[in-house]
């Protein structure tokens, strides 16, 4: 019997409802990880960018690596490219550039503790927030500025 049909018998020949071959095959022998089987070798690159967190949505990393924002191995790829382990990716999404190491391949969307396992990170810093200069404000009800005044609110807008 198939280990989880039992409408086929050990010995006889065919595939069982689920479409795998009869018991004892590789198909219905090998394990999986992480949504994906062992003897499994590629996953798409768009569907693994969002599986690993990097972007909030598939259609997002598609975009992304239609747009030309995605790298693999230094060659902009098209979404469909077969990932390996091994491979490094370039995202430039989010007004920054992410470089990762592929260490182990998924295809569903996994929790962020999950998804940090299975890249090396090895992204520059982000850069520090930008400072937002000090806007001239006055008083309500202080009036129209006087000719001096203007001149200084002038130079600290930067004209004249």
């Amino acid at each position: 019997m198939c280990q989880h049909c039992p409408f086929l018998r050990a010995g006889s020949p065919g595939e069982c409802h689920r479409g795998t071959a009869e018991r004892g095959t590789a198909a219905s022998r090998s394990p999986k990880v992480g949504g994906m089987t062992a003897n499994e070798g590629s996953v798409r690159v768009d569907s693994w960018i969002w599986s690993v967190r990097l972007t909030k949505t598939r259609s997002q990393a598609a975009t992304a690596v239609r747009g030309g924002h995605v790298k693999v191995n230094g060659e902009r790829v098209k979404a469909a490219h077969a990932l390996r382990v091994g491979d490094e990716v370039r995202l430039r999404h989010g007004g920054r550039e992410r470089i990762v190491i592929v260490k182990r391949l998924i295809r569903k969307r996994v929790g962020a503790p999950v998804a940090v396992e299975c890249y090396a990170d090895h992204s520059p810093p982000p850069p520090p927030p930008v400072e937002v200069p000090v806007v001239a404000r006055r008083e309500r009800g202080a009036g129209r500025p006087t000719k001096r005044e203007r001149r200084e609110l002038d130079r600290l807008r930067g004209g004249r």
